[in-house]
């Protein structure tokens, strides 16, 4: 039993980190966009491609992950997703050493590289999404622990999301027509070390398999009247997702554009350290979705979900109306987490206006599942993996804003995100109902 406890334990590391890993490799793209960006005259759009391929794989992958997991089990899931994950990081690594004078589909050759590189590694974050939080569910034994562990993964999640633009940022320092994606070949040796020691570490560890199909895909036959779309407030809320990942990733992308532009479109900060400074706000940005995840879990059991995302898309919908309206030459102050410690640095008062909305989406996931999935028994499952796939919001919606940043201007860019909050505070206060409670659901 001593045994089968360490055993555990190594297991439940080895699942935190990856945890921390799919935050990571995610938020590798819109640090890195900032060199794509200014290798195609601060095309916003272009910059922005790395993170629309990188969430494009949940499009494809969500449902097949789900289905795949049931049928080879939670460890062999998540080491595919692991040597998948470190193939991708290779294939962008390798877009750093390929020329830039060939051309494919009209883009250079390494910016090819580096996209696919990108999409390659949305496959895997998506299967270990769709691996990690029910694996670290059942090595808890379930309940309060299973959920403890989860919260936990959960914060170094956000914690990596943190770090992620910090350090990209600091390794790009000022950006000019020389910068290359070499530059931060660190971190991204880092990310192919880190899969590489949880490849070998999780192949040693026994898994529980509790949910392994032990038919091998021998599936009934009978056609269900109903499914998850039959319930018009799980679409809305499938909806929902889609939009919210979408501003969760555009508010922080878009402002590390805005503050590392050096031109008149930007934020009008130093040259020398707009970079690095546009990654420590958004880094910040991460770190109070992590303040945010704690106060969330503290009260989730005393407040509802429909006014926790009351709350928290109406006040983010305030916070991006004030960044809008606010003037570019208005600096302030601002606590910016720069990985070990706070500093005080000069940035556009709407910088400020946007870093706070991450307390408020820190939430939103969370509610939104639960008002979705609320009353449908038997479907939830399936419900589960069609919102994987609606996360490919967090590529599509950002890839929009940028269109709009690229034609009228960053901050006015930021409507996008007030419309899907503004989709968000209609879904938690009229389409989140179950009308359909005439469907069994046994």
């Amino acid at each position: 039993m001593v045994e089968k406890k360490s055993n555990n334990t190594v297991a439940i590391i080895t699942m935190i980190f990856l945890f921390a890993m799919i935050s990571f490799v995610t938020n590798l793209a819109a640090p890195i966009g900032v060199i794509w960006k200014n290798q195609f005259q601060d095309s916003n759009t272009l910059g922005m491609m790395g993170n629309m391929m990188n969430f494009a794989a949940y499009l494809f992958m969500g449902i097949p992950a789900g289905k795949l997991l049931g049928r080879i089990g939670y460890k062999k899931t998540a080491l595919l997703a692991i040597a998948i994950g470190l193939i991708g990081v290779f294939i962008q690594y390798l877009s750093g050493v390929v020329g830039a004078e060939g051309t494919l589909f009209t883009l250079p050759l390494n910016f090819v590289v580096y996209l696919l590189g990108a999409f390659v590694c949305g496959f895997c974050v998506c299967m270990l999404n769709t691996v990690v939080n029910p694996m670290l569910n059942t090595l808890g034994g379930g309940g309060n622990k299973g959920n403890q562990l989860i919260q936990i993964g959960g914060s170094f999640n956000s914690l990596a999301g943190t770090l992620t633009p910090m350090v990209v940022g600091a390794l790009i320092g000022q950006v000019t027509v020389n910068t290359a994606i070499s530059d931060v070949n660190l971190v991204l040796f880092i990310a192919m070390g880190v899969f590489a020691v949880a490849f070998g570490i999780l192949s040693m560890v026994p898994i529980p398999e509790p949910h392994l199909l032990k038919d091998h895909g021998k599936t009934s036959k009978i056609k269900e009247k109903y499914s998850a779309w039959s319930f018009r407030h799980f679409v809305l809320g499938a909806i929902g997702i889609f939009i919210y990942v979408g501003v969760e990733i555009g508010i922080p992308g878009t402002l590390n554009f805005f503050l590392s532009d050096t031109t008149a479109k930007g934020g009008g900060l130093d040259p020398a350290n707009a970079a690095a400074i546009g990654g420590f706000v958004a880094g910040t940005y991460w770190f109070l979705m992590l303040i945010g995840r704690f106060i969330g879990g503290a009260i989730g059991g005393k407040v509802s979900s429909k006014m926790m995302l009351t709350a928290a898309s109406g006040i983010g919908m305030l916070l991006v109306l004030a960044a809008i309206f606010s003037s570019v030459a208005t600096k302030v102050s601002m606590p910016v987490f720069t990985g070990s410690a706070f500093a005080m640095i000069q940035v556009p008062i709407s910088a400020l206006f946007l870093v706070i909305c991450g307390l408020c989406t820190s939430i939103m996931w969370g509610g939104i599942f639960n008002l979705a999935v609320e009353g449908l028994g038997k479907y939830v499952t399936a419900a589960s993996g069609i919102f994987m796939m609606m996360v490919v919001g967090g590529g599509i919606l950002p890839l929009i804003q940028n269109s709009v940043a690229d034609s009228v201007g960053y901050m006015a860019s930021y409507w996008v995100i007030f419309l899907g909050l503004a989709y968000l505070l209609y879904y938690a206060l009229i389409g989140c109902k179950n009308v359909n409670k005439n469907i069994p659901v046994e």
